[in-house]
């Protein structure tokens, strides 16, 4: 049948005739069972845009502010906040969850940490000793016996 006929039986302009016989001769009946791929809408942000947001957002600190937000961002690179929050969510950066160092409000805090900081510097056996705090939130109960390490 002509692209004519299959048209008019199947209630279809004739050029979507056309293109259905094109993809059934090129990919078969798979062909005709989804839609072909579609390039889709341009990306309102460039690849260097991107790029640029990415290396402010890991490599500076704003004027003023221990860490970026997403308007202060912004405003810096000339796009929209909702672009900026895309872009962080897409690489996994939360700017805004900093490990930071937590200040002791203790007024003898140099004095009571300078034994322990002369003991950390000696090495005994060709061991250097380490004191790790893992929960700074978390006032110890008590000594805990020493692990070797892993």
């Amino acid at each position: 049948m002509q692209n004519k006929e299959i048209s008019e039986r199947l209630g279809v302009a004739p050029r979507m005739a056309s293109l259905w016989r094109s993809r059934f001769i090129q990919l078969g009946v798979e062909g005709l069972l989804k839609d072909a791929p579609r390039s889709g809408r341009t990306p309102a942000i460039s690849p260097q845009m991107t790029a640029r947001v990415i290396a402010r957002t890991t490599q500076s600190k704003p004027a003023g502010a221990t860490h970026w937000s997403r308007s202060r961002m912004a405003l810096e690179v000339g796009i929209s906040e909702s672009s900026v929050g895309r872009i962080w969510r897409a690489h996994g950066l939360k700017p805004h969850r900093i490990e930071s160092f937590k200040v002791s409000n203790d007024p003898h805090f140099a004095e009571n940490w300078r034994p322990l900081l002369v003991c950390i510097s000696i090495r005994q056996n060709m061991r250097l000793v380490l004191s790790i705090d893992e929960k700074s939130q978390i006032q110890a109960s008590g000594p805990h016996p020493a692990r070797p390490c892993r």
